[in-house]
């Protein structure tokens, strides 16, 4: 039963003893996760960090790769270039004592993704639950909006964790609400579809990360680490949620990367909006028609030629205030 006091998501994972916290969108995915991650693991759980992987992990060494498509990263694995986020994270992670092992997924298609994720699952020796986490909310487009955002990589995730009926809980959160709007996302849209999902019992509630708690003062700590690790390419979805929660609004400016777009940096990005995946999955229009995809491409052509079938798009709103 739920209660006022404890947000949904930890009363479903309330009796989980081993979790994995997966970035499901790529990029610093996970980093999006690991408030979260942090609060689960000071309630005594045992937590475990995974990420879709856009770094260029073919040219990693042998013995890092538990499966096929599946690597553990520490702080110490060699790799070409600065952009690799898992290693950022896990030199943060070394720095404050805390595990420091981030497992990398390759980017694959939906098939070999959830092959993936059961190998590293095997290696952990079971988890009770996988919380996929988006930096953003496009996970939760179900494919007849006006835009679907970037779609591909989060897609093949929850494609992935659908078809594991074997872990007891699988659930999404997404953190940074409004970042998709650059890619297209009307979030008039994404509140429709919570409300469908709060119709359906998926709704998990929404919760926002304290800036003066020790997760969000971690948080603004690791975001920050990992712009300096990553000078050319820093995230501008954990930079923009960084602002948020720390009291900033408007067109903040924090990389260069953002010169010629006006940011609209609001509370509403330090907020997680939880649901669960299989429900989320169900209601998606185009997922199965993934299921045997082998490669990023192909979801990306599965989608384009889902869209083209669609009569007509769900037309976009703003919000009326």
């Amino acid at each position: 039963m739920f209660s006022l006091l404890e947000p949904p998501l930890f009363t479903r994972l309330r009796d989980a003893r081993r979790v994995l916290v997966a970035g499901a969108g790529g990029g610093f995915d996970v980093y999006a996760g690991l408030p979260l991650a942090l609060a689960l693991r000071a309630s005594g759980k045992e937590v475990h960090l995974a990420n879709l992987s856009f770094a260029d992990l073919y040219g990693l060494d042998t013995d890092v790769w538990l499966a096929p498509d599946v690597a553990a990263i520490r702080p110490d694995t060699q790799a070409r270039g600065d952009y690799f986020p898992e290693r950022s994270l896990a030199r943060w992670l070394e720095r404050q004592g805390l595990p420091s092992t981030v497992h990398a997924l390759n980017r694959t298609g939906v098939a070999p993704l959830r092959a993936a994720y059961r190998e590293l699952v095997g290696h952990l020796g079971g988890v009770d639950a996988i919380v996929l986490v988006d930096g953003g909310t496009d996970i939760l487009m179900r494919g007849d909006e006006s835009g679907l955002g970037t779609p591909e990589e989060d897609m093949a995730s929850l494609g992935a964790v659908n078809g594991m009926p074997e872990i007891p809980h699988r659930l999404v959160a997404c953190l940074g609400f409004g970042v998709d709007a650059y890619h297209g996302v009307n979030h008039v849209q994404v509140l429709e579809n919570l409300a469908a999902l709060e119709r359906d019992g998926a709704y998990l509630g929404a919760f926002s990360i304290p800036r003066d708690s020790r997760e969000g003062t971690l948080y603004l700590d690791a975001v920050a680490h990992a712009q300096a690790s990553t000078p050319t390419h820093p995230s501008i979805v954990n930079g923009s949620i960084a602002a948020a929660l720390r009291g900033e609004s408007g067109d903040v400016r924090f990389t260069a990367r953002t010169s010629g777009s006006e940011l609209f940096v609001n509370p509403l990005m330090s907020v997680y909006f939880t649901v669960d995946a299989v429900v989320l999955a169900e209601r998606n229009l185009y997922l199965d028609r993934l299921e045997h995809t082998m490669l990023t491409r192909q979801i990306s052509s599965v989608i384009a030629e889902f869209r083209d079938e669609l009569p007509a798009w769900r037309p976009p709103r703003t919000f009326p205030h």
